[in-house]
């Protein structure tokens, strides 16, 4: 970034002041007089970046458009009267962006009496402290730009005299339309501005870039690590590919995802100078829960935090020039890695890593062409219009997207919405009491965003419809993981030995396994990416010393699956080790501690043996893998330790966001009335005073268009979820591992124990609903806000929803077959639930398998939903443990001759049967009472949950899959080992 481009955006950071809502109505200086005027000259003197004023009012023009609804000019210089002004020191009210519910700041933001001098002073002297300079004391243009932005928004707790606290974050661009804060405007200015200053006739474009291959590369798995790693490093990449906007053009460039705090931008921050203490409040440099937890890897640096598609504002002119830098850097990136790997692996096995071995030719061909790179690019001035007042022109536009239509024709999208019918056309207004009218809205470029992202997102589906291919010739035999390409090797002639024959002929692979099994176990032999995956623990953790030095640097720990599994046993409170002799003490003593889960550490932590109980799933471990030891003598050990049978299930989750591409397009169903952006007290008098006003009403009731703030808000609230609320689920309510987290994706492994609880909270949580729990430190706010650690963080709201699936397993199940039972589980909870569902999958060590798909929201009797009814059947049968196995049992053997539905008169009939008999199993068991079918009637009402008629037999199969599938879960969660 030259200084030129750094000192216009920084120019158009400063157009406003980021108090300019607390000051608004009471300053007599006006919010232009403030601290905005005196960091410009503090910046620039009298000599204002030639020709950027022009840039940064165009942007400004076009980004308010864009963002919120206009309002007639005077609303706050007293023309009109006082139902058009929101004193926001006085009414704190912000509006949910994606619902439009209230909150209000007063108290949940910690607003309290502020004087408007001691805000003014304080954010002048924030800003101040975060100019930056060259040793010569000259200002240091794009260290200031990226201080400003990073920043800007995080006034240190020890400076915050005013009492600003979480508000100051939270602060609206405009205090009528309150949904998007000062911070987000001024990144779009800024955004705007620097593509207009860069372009040589001040034309900007929207630049859609996605990676790929996505689920191929994570899938290919062995190992828990493999599944952190493939996600991990496809995030990594993802941040190298925004990494060359941003190094162009300034972070704010990038629209979507939010950067701001992703702590893998923040290392970036670092290594272009800004100092390290400024990052002092960062989740990636502070404790956690007063524990020191950066140096392991619950540091949010492990986390794989960004989507593999970013959406840009670029000059028009030099489009594909960035693009094909995004698509060069990347393949360099992994390209680099790829011989590195290389490296690492010849010289642990003892090779020479300087010689020509055969396997650094090998990775460079199997990754010629990764990642795919697709990109698309619309010019956003030649389809949207120019400068000044001239009226928006969409015939470019329109013939553009009308190419995508099918042929039968129709309008196309955003152009052909309830939305642009009203949007296109000015809408006046004249108040009763000042007698005058005014021009409430009038359309400009920037309103265009909607139609001028769907273009770009139409024209990215084309794109990926053309995939180039390129034959790669593979001789050898094949990777052990991915069963794609040849395995690495340094003796090319090695190539042809079967398995049988690689360990006695000391390949690469058979030296890896000996003197580093993490890399690779005995008999795996594996290419170029997978050979890169298994390595990248190592390779990331030296990235992080390089930049944090060796005493800060995060270490990679690997929670095992059967760890996983032991979780519940050493967390029931039952260990005893007073059963050891001295020699199995000194045993387990001699073995390293396991990996835990976080909150199984922290118990054992506190525990009087606690350090000797974490050692107990390696020394089991070691005794299984050792042939000499006494396996079963082992597992009597563990027994008499635990007080009972050890625990040898886990259970993995998926969960994915539903509708993702229609809440990003800003589709009219998921969408809130322009009314509901407003201030309630603005929205108030809109409604009231211009009843009779028939184009302000519609305008007021259209459905709200896609915006850069809609996006900036949906990136904020998945970063938010993803980074912080799923794993304070998981890590710190429950007793599970996040294995990845991006946005609305997520895949945890969790004690069989914690499963159902932690599904429940995941999707409450999700849409920010307070029956997710909470603790001393996190509390639901009630509109789609959740304050964690004293910061608001933005949720989804309820409108979202997501669908999951999971699945139970042996912890000697091969991981590849739990991945594939868990993906197919999430496609049931999209497909047969039909969104907003969830799918559980138990597949036993026996070989039997139980599958139970449901939608969150369907109700059982008293309007219990399927999870509470499976949660409460499951609790009632492990409180009679007698009864568990044989109630389900003998349910399983009485629903063989179900009649079939016609014999029983239908639905009403069939439902009645099944509770009458459920009933009555149930009461020989002592599950109910007489009388009081609680579980007979839910499960009789959800096993005829969908319509049934009276001649279909395959219903009577439905019906008795899904009560006996519901039931045999209920059982399996209530054993003993469970409890």
């Amino acid at each position: 970034m030259d200084k030129t481009l750094a000192q216009a955006k920084l120019l158009a950071r400063l157009h406003d002041p980021a108090e300019k809502a607390l000051v608004l109505l009471r300053d007599p200086a006006g919010h232009e007089g403030g601290t905005s005027r005196t960091l410009r000259e503090d910046l620039f003197g009298e000599a204002l970046p030639s020709g950027a004023a022009r840039w940064v009012k165009k942007a400004d023009w076009w980004a308010s458009a864009a963002d919120r609804p206009q309002f007639p000019k005077g609303a706050h210089d007293g023309r009109y009267p006082d139902w058009s002004q929101v004193r926001f020191a006085e009414e704190p009210v912000i509006r949910h962006p994606l619902t439009g519910q209230k909150l209000d700041l007063r108290t949940t933001g910690g607003l309290g009496d502020t004087d408007i001098r001691e805000i003014k002073a304080q954010s002048l002297t924030h800003f101040r402290s975060l100019i930056q300079t060259t040793s010569d004391g000259a200002v240091d243009w794009q260290r200031t730009l990226l201080a400003f932005w990073r920043f800007g928004p995080e006034i240190r707790r020890s400076d915050d005299r005013a009492g600003l606290g979480e508000l100051w974050r939270r602060l609206p661009a405009d205090t009528r339309i309150p949904d998007h804060t000062i911070w987000d405007h001024l990144d779009l200015v800024s955004g705007f501005t620097g593509a207009f200053h860069a372009d040589d006739d001040g034309r900007c474009a929207l630049l859609h870039v996605a990676l790929g291959p996505v689920q191929d590369f994570i899938s290919a798995a062995r190992t828990t690590s493999d599944l952190w790693a493939g996600s991990h490093l496809l995030a990594r990449l993802s941040w190298e590919a925004m990494r060359v906007v941003c190094e162009r053009l300034g972070p704010d460039a990038i629209l979507f995802p939010n950067l701001r705090g992703v702590p893998q931008v923040d290392l970036w921050l670092v290594e272009n100078g800004l100092d390290r203490a400024l990052f002092q409040q960062a989740n990636w440099t502070r404790t956690v829960n007063g524990e020191q937890r950066v140096t392991t890897d619950a540091n949010p640096l492990f986390s794989a935090a960004l989507p593999n598609r970013f959406l840009a504002i670029v000059p028009a002119a030099l489009t594909e020039e960035i693009a094909m830098a995004v698509r060069d850097h990347v393949r360099a990136w992994i390209a680099e890695r790829g011989q590195r790997t290389v490296g690492k692996l010849l010289e642990t096995a003892g090779l020479d890593p300087s010689a020509d071995a055969h396997a650094y030719t090998q990775m460079g061909e199997q990754l010629d062409g990764f990642p795919e790179v697709y990109w698309s690019a619309v010019d956003y001035d030649e389809l949207a219009g120019g400068d000044g007042d001239a009226a928006v022109d969409t015939t470019a536009l329109r013939d553009a997207l009308t190419a995508f239509l099918p042929q039968n024709g129709g309008e196309p999208g955003f152009l052909g919405s309830q939305a642009w019918s009203v949007l296109q056309r000015p809408v006046e207004i004249t108040d009763p009491e000042a007698g005058e009218a005014a021009v409430f809205y009038r359309p400009n470029p920037g309103v265009l965003y909607p139609a001028i992202y769907e273009l770009g997102e139409r024209t990215m589906g084309a794109a990926k419809t053309v995939r180039p291919f390129a034959a790669l010739t593979q001789n050898g035999y094949r990777c052990s993981l991915t069963g794609e390409t040849e395995w690495l090797t340094h003796d090319e002639t090695h190539l042809a030995l079967p398995p049988g024959q690689r360990d006695a002929a000391d390949t690469l692979w058979s030296r890896i396994a000996r003197k580093r099994p993490a890399w690779a176990r005995k008999g795996e032999h594996l290419g170029g990416l997978a050979a890169i995956k298994r390595l990248w623990p190592t390779l990331f953790c030296r990235e992080i010393r390089d930049v944090l030095g060796e005493d800060r640097a995060p270490r990679r720990f690997v929670v095992s699956t059967h760890t996983m599994a032991l979780s519940t046993s050493l967390l029931n409170n039952r260990c005893s080790v007073e059963a050891l002799t001295p020699e199995q003490q000194e045993s387990i003593e001699n073995e390293p501690p396991a990996a835990l889960p976080h909150r199984l550490a922290k118990h054992l932590h506190q525990s009087e043996h606690g350090a000797l109980i974490a050692r107990i799933p390696s020394w089991l471990e070691a005794q299984r893998e050792d042939e000499d030891a006494d396996g079963d003598a082992a597992q009597r050990t563990v027994e008499q330790v635990l007080g009972g049978k050890p625990e040898t299930y886990y259970a993995l989750l998926l969960m994915d966001g539903d509708y993702m591409g229609k809440w990003l397009s800003g589709d009219e169903e998921l969408s809130i009335p322009y009314i509901d952006a407003f201030h309630p007290k603005l929205a108030q008098g809109l409604k009231q005073r211009f009843a009779g006003n028939e184009a302000l009403q519609a305008y007021l009731r259209a459905p709200r268009a896609v915006s850069p703030g809609r996006h900036i808000a949906i990136s904020s609230a998945l970063n938010d979820f993803s980074s912080v609320i799923a794993r304070w689920i998981v890590e710190e309510r429950h007793a599970g591992r996040v294995l990845y987290a991006g946005g609305d994706d997520l895949m945890a492994m969790l004690p069989t124990t914690d499963l159902l609880s932690a599904m429940r909270a995941l999707r409450l949580a999700y849409s920010g609903d307070a029956g997710a729990g909470e603790d001393g430190d996190t509390h639901w706010l009630g509109s789609g806000f959740v304050r964690r650690k004293g910061r608001i963080h933005l949720c989804m709201g309820g409108r979202a929803t997501a669908s999951m699936g999971a699945v139970v397993v042996h912890h000697q199940t091969p991981l590849l077959a739990a991945l594939e039972e868990l993906r197919a589980a999430e496609k049931r909870a999209k497909n047969e639930g039909g969104r907003d569902a969830f799918s559980l999958s138990v597949l036993k060590r026996s070989g039997g398998a139980l599958r139970h798909t449901a939608s969150w929201s369907s109700a059982a009797e008293d309007n219990a939903d399927e999870m509470t009814v499976l949660r409460e059947l499951a609790k009632d049968l492990r409180e009679n443990p007698e009864a568990s196995r044989r109630a389900a049992y003998n349910v399983e053997n009485w629903l063989t001759d179900l009649p079939e539905p016609a014999s029983l008169g239908g639905g009403d009939g069939v439902r009645e049967y099944l509770e009458a008999v459920l009933h009555h199993q149930f009461q020989r068991q002592g599950l109910e009472d007489k009388g009081q079918p609680i579980h007979s009637r839910r499960l009789a009402k959800l096993g005829t949950r969908d319509p049934v008629s009276d001649e279909t037999p395959q219903e009577a199969k439905a019906i008795r899959e899904r009560i006996a599938n519901l039931t045999g879960i209920a059982e399996f969660f209530a054993r003993e080992t469970r409890s």
